[in-house]
């Protein structure tokens, strides 16, 4: 970490504020596309996931996050109910290109696994794409480990999704 970077200030803060839903959509298609070239289809299922939140979401049990660096809106993470009781999902975590290398990512993670403790989850789940690879080392530090992958066209490319499950207790 550079000297500038200790002077940056960041706080993890819950998304609920205006503006915050409609930036981790934002982010993701702009930030997706210039990193990996995916195209309009991943902003699509953001959009999805975003708005079956904000629509219904239970504040007991599925939170969602942003990561603030210096005021600015830099990083995001949602928990979800999954599939089953006692299973939520980890979703959308995203940092941006400009704040990556702070640690906003594994703090994420850590506020989103410790809510899904206090909410009584016994497990979280998560899927992601291969290609993800700061993703995948962040939740491999936490102890996600991998359940399968197939390989799948979507956003535009030829990708290997992959679900990753990590016991709470």
């Amino acid at each position: 970490m550079s000297e500038r970077d200790h002077r940056r200030h960041f706080v993890i803060r819950r998304a609920d504020r205006p503006g915050d839903l409609g930036w981790v959509v934002m982010a993701h298609g702009e930030i997706y596309e210039r990193q990996f070239g995916w195209n309009t289809d991943f902003e699509a299922l953001v959009a999805k996931i975003v708005a079956e939140y904000a629509a219904k979401h239970d504040p007991a049990t599925e939170a969602a996050w942003i990561a603030e660096v210096d005021g600015e809106r830099a990083g995001c993470v949602f928990l979800v109910a999954g599939d089953q009781p006692g299973v939520a999902k980890l979703r959308i975590l995203l940092v941006a290109p400009t704040a990556r290398g702070l640690g906003l990512g594994a703090r994420l993670v850590e506020e989103c696994l410790d809510f899904a403790r206090r909410a009584g989850y016994r497990q979280v789940t998560l899927w992601t794409n291969d290609v993800l690879v700061a993703a995948r080392k962040i939740y491999q530090r936490f102890g996600f480990r991998l359940a399968d992958e197939e390989p799948h066209h979507s956003f535009g490319h030829d990708l290997v999704g992959q679900n990753w499950i990590l016991d709470l207790r």
